[in-house]
């Protein structure tokens, strides 16, 4: 694509499509997540997103200056979906898991757009509202703002890894998924355990635990470790507030 955009206002078509439906950047949004999640990267293209529209392929430059921006857009979208009807409970931890819980939903629900999408800043609407949102959870639990800024990075990090992670397991066939899951019995279940008595000890819990995504785990280490980190807010320099000091806090000599 060329830059050529045309602003918002000169947008809308004089005519409806082929299927009788007027554009809009969302209709081509959802489309082209339609194409990716049926005909995966290669469906990404003009020529393909205007047959699917019934529209001239020229007609998507009037809202996407080039297929990066159209991409941006997809990526930004699966941010938006994440939350929809999400509100905070003003829990911290609780608000946090929920919000990297949907975020790894979210793009495991579209695994193709997942892997074109998840290792990009959008700088959009959704995308800013979900940075402000993250921040503002962090902020509120008095964790100051240096720390806030890091663990932010950590947190969104892993759930975009996990979610790209999964996503390509996700984007497999169905026979190489299978097949992948079969190496744990047919491969590691045979080790003696003389050589592997850790993978013999482990074999079934392990084999059980690998056939799913590690990431809600790993969400609920990485939230042990942010809470580890709490400010002791509201704690008397004697430590009287704290359950921990009064375990060592001398008797009394009355």
């Amino acid at each position: 694509m060329v830059e050529r955009v045309v602003p918002e206002s000169g947008r809308r078509r004089r005519r409806p499509t082929k299927q009788g439906a007027v554009l809009s950047e969302r209709m081509i949004v959802e489309t082209a997540l339609r194409l990716v999640s049926q005909h995966g990267a290669e469906a990404l293209s003009v020529r393909r997103l205007g047959a699917a529209l019934g529209a001239d392929p020229s007609a998507i430059y009037r809202y996407f200056r080039n297929t990066d921006a159209l991409l941006l857009s997809l990526a930004d979208e699966l941010i938006g979906r994440a939350q929809e009807g999400w509100e905070p409970i003003g829990d911290w931890r609780a608000d946090l898991r929920a919000i990297g819980l949907r975020i790894h939903a979210s793009y495991r629900s579209n695994p193709q757009a997942a892997l074109l999408a998840a290792h990009r800043t959008t700088g959009r609407a959704h995308e800013t509202r979900a940075v402000e949102t993250i921040l503002g959870v962090l902020r509120s639990a008095n964790f100051p703002d240096p720390l806030v800024v890091r663990m932010y990075h950590a947190f969104v990090d892993q759930a975009l890894a996990f979610a790209a992670q999964d996503a390509a397991a996700l984007a497999l066939p169905q026979s190489s998924h299978e097949a992948d899951a079969e190496v744990w019995h047919a491969v590691y279940g045979k080790l003696p355990a003389a050589t592997h008595p850790n993978i013999a000890a482990t074999l079934p819990l392990l084999a059980d635990d690998m056939r799913g995504s590690g990431y809600p785990f790993a969400l609920e280490l990485m939230l042990d470790a942010m809470a580890a980190r709490l400010p002791a807010a509201g704690v008397p320099a004697d430590g009287s507030g704290d359950p921990r000091a009064r375990t060592r806090r001398p008797p009394s000599r009355a």
